[in-house]
Order: structure tokens, then C-alpha cells, then sequence
């Protein structure tokens, strides 16, 4: 059986050299990863400083409206879920569809895994010529953070530089990232197969918009909330929001009641357990359509 899975999952990565979707996702990545990047790029080169290789992909996506993006990606890499194409009737004849749908689960979470692990290397990659590999912050993220430069311009954290090491930390913004992209991947494959591809499609931006509004800044914005009381929205933002349990300064670290990142870890892969039982469920009564396969 997991000869059969692995199969599947292998033959939708078999048609990755000649999907122009595929290099178009990647293409918008390398695309936002510089533009993202630009205002570090733009210091380093201005005052001649060094940065920690995994500094940009930090600060970079350690913002929520930042992972907002990277997901929003996601909905050109999977825009044919459940991925029935020519194969599809040949594959359903010879295995059952318990085996077809694992085999598609497999492939969804390799694609995310590859997907963040582009953007990872892309910003590491993008900063090389001005970085050091050493396990120490750089001075120019402290100038950023010292200075308040980086609110308007880098989100630069002077908390997680206070509490953790680069190493450290790019390893938990990757995990943070990885989860709310399965996340968001398993809940479009689960609307794909209850109500069709424009389901899945409207549930990741409807996901990704709730998160977004719930943002502690838009927040205080919007409902006018005094600065006696703005702690309790932003601790109440953190817990709700989905989009900020992917976003690591939003954690506690000892001294407030955020969620702590096992915490965010935890509803992540209970989420995304819940939805692939709920997806399994739903492909016992799902209808396969071949009539569109054919070139």
C-alpha cells in the first residue's frame, strides 16, 4: 500500500518540468522573497554591515502579512486539487480511493515542504555576498531594533532577538510557516473535493482574510481601542487568529499570555488531522469527472 502512495505522489511531481503553474509559483516566490527583502538588502549595502545568512528569511517571514503572502501562492500551486488528470481513471481502476487520496495528501505536504524550503533558500541565497553563517545576530538587525527603523521598514523584533539565537529561530519560523501551509493546503484539498475548486479556493483567502483582519494593529485602528487595553486585544488576536499563531513574535516567552509556539504547533496538526478525516470521509461519495482530461 505505501509502494502504491508513494507512486501516485511521484507521478503528479513527474509533471512538475512542463506545468507552467509550477514555475509560476516559484517564479512569484523568488519574486516576493526580493521584494521583501529589499529594504535589508538596501542597508547592508548602504553602510557596508554583514547580516546572519537566515536573518532575511527571519524578519521577512516573521510578519503576518508577509506568511499572508507566501500562502496566497499556494492557491496557483494547487489550483487543480485533487489533481485528476489523463493517470486518474488508470490509477482509481487498479486501487481504491483511500489509496488515491493518501497519495494526494503525500504529495500536497512534499509540494509545501519544497515550496517554504525555495523560499528559505532564496532568501539565503539573495543575501549571501553580505552574510556571515555564525550563530549571532547581526548589528545590522540591532540597528534596526534599537532604533525603531525596522517598525516601518524590516519588522525587525528586538524580543526574539532577546530570546533566541538565529539558528534557533529561522528553524521555529519554518516549522510556524511549514504548519499554516499545510493548513491552508489540506483545507482547500478538503472544500476541492466537498463543493468544488472555486470552494477551495474562496476557503484559503476567506482563512487567510480572517486572519488578516484580525491583525492587533487593524485592530486598534479600527475599533478605536485605548492604549489602557490594547495588551488584552493584542493577546486576543493571538489566540484567535491563525495567521499569527504562524507568526513567531506573536508567542509568549515567559512573561505574557500569548500562545506558546507548541501551542501553535499543536492546533496546526490537530487542524490539519481533523480536515484530512474529513476529507476521507468526503471521497467515499465524491463523483470523479474524466470529461475534461483529454488534450
Amino acid at each position: 500500500m505505501i509502494r502504491k502512495i508513494c507512486f501516485i505522489a511521484g507521478q503528479n511531481f513527474s509533471g512538475w518540468y512542463k506545468n507552467g503553474r509550477i514555475w509560476l509559483t516559484f517564479a512569484l516566490g523568488l519574486v516576493l522573497c526580493l521584494m521583501l527583502s529589499d529594504e535589508m538588502l538596501v542597508r547592508t549595502q548602504t553602510y557596508e554591515t554583514s547580516v546572519q545568512i537566515f536573518e532575511p528569511f527571519i524578519w521577512t517571514f516573521g510578519d503576518s502579512q508577509s506568511v499572508l503572502l507566501s500562502t496566497l501562492l499556494l492557491l496557483v500551486l494547487f489550483a487543480d486539487m485533487p489533481f485528476i488528470g489523463q493517470t486518474a481513471p488508470y490509477r482509481l481502476v487498479r486501487t481504491t480511493r483511500k489509496i488515491w487520496l493518501a497519495g494526494q495528501v503525500l504529495y500536497v505536504m512534499f509540494s509545501v515542504l519544497l515550496y517554504n524550503l525555495f523560499l528559505l533558500i532564496a532568501e539565503s541565497a539573495i543575501v549571501s555576498p553580505w552574510a556571515y553563517v555564525g550563530n549571532v545576530w547581526s548589528e545590522t538587525s540591532a540597528a534596526f531594533a534599537y532604533s525603531g527603523e525596522g517598525l516601518s521598514t524590516v519588522p525587525v523584533s528586538l524580543k526574539t532577538m532577546e530570546i533566541s539565537t538565529p539558528y534557533e529561530c529561522a528553524a521555529t519560523v519554518f516549522l510556524l510557516m511549514l504548519l499554516y501551509s499545510l493548513l491552508i493546503a489540506v483545507l482547500m484539498l478538503f472544500l476541492n473535493l466537498l463543493a468544488g475548486n472555486v470552494a477551495g479556493v474562496l476557503g484559503a483567502i476567506g482563512l487567510n482574510l480572517y486572519g488578516y483582519l484580525l491583525d492587533p494593529e487593524l485592530v486598534r485602528k479600527i475599533f478605536d481601542i485605548p492604549s489602557a487595553v490594547s495588551y488584552r486585544a493584542n493577546v486576543l488576536c493571538g489566540w484567535l487568529s491563525p495567521l499569527n499563531h504562524a507568526t513567531f513574535p506573536m508567542h509568549n516567552f515567559g512573561y505574557d499570555y500569548l500562545p506558546e509556539v507548541w501551542i501553535s504547533a499543536a492546533f496546526f496538526l490537530i487542524s490539519i488531522v481533523l480536515l484530512l478525516i474529513l476529507s476521507a470521509a468526503r471521497m467515499r461519495k465524491y463523483n470523479f469527472t474524466f470529461a475534461q482530461v483529454e488534450e
